[in-house]
């Protein structure tokens, strides 16, 4: 059901607020993490903010890789998204661990279809003073993608016959 979203549409999957999974990859290892703060910040080119600890192995990653992606967790998944909010990846598979299915696109990071609503994947844009005072980090939107039953013609539809897809919000 996963549809390509027009990049001049891609700030509009972010901008309700919804709860994301943040995911990432740097040689070998993968990461993904519950993030409450994201947001757009512009939208030609589209850009995007979200809020990485410092101290977390999903920033280690993206900081080796440069790239993220924010993935928008259905309602079928809030006890997915709090589980891997609450453990870290630095000494667990969490993708193997929960039984995660991910594939990668353009800059090859993990990205959740099953569950999810949407995925947005980001080149970071290094902004050396947000990331180490306010652990914001910056992303420039490549590539986007909604579940058609959810997010049709640039807009949201949520309606019964699409509620475990529906997005989380903290």
């Amino acid at each position: 059901h996963f549809r390509p979203v027009a990049l001049e549409h891609a700030s509009r999957l972010v901008n309700h607020g919804p709860t994301v999974l943040v995911t990432s990859a740097a040689g070998k290892r993968r990461n993904v993490m519950a993030a409450a703060w994201s947001m757009p910040v512009e939208f030609t080119p589209p850009r995007i903010a979200v809020v990485i600890d410092k101290r977390t192995f999903t920033r280690e990653l993206v900081m080796a890789s440069g790239a993220f992606g924010l993935c928008l967790p259905g309602t079928a998944l809030v006890d997915l998204t709090y589980a891997v909010g609450n453990e870290s990846g630095r000494d667990v598979d969490k993708f193997a661990r929960h039984r995660i299915d991910a594939t990668t696109r353009t800059l090859g990071v993990p990205l959740i279809e099953a569950g999810c609503a949407a995925w947005l994947e980001c080149r970071l844009i290094r902004e050396p003073h947000a990331e180490d005072a306010y652990d914001t980090c910056f992303g420039e939107v490549v590539a986007a993608a909604a579940d058609s039953r959810v997010f049709v013609n640039g807009r949201w539809r949520f309606d019964e016959s699409n509620r475990a897809l529906q997005t989380i919000h903290h």
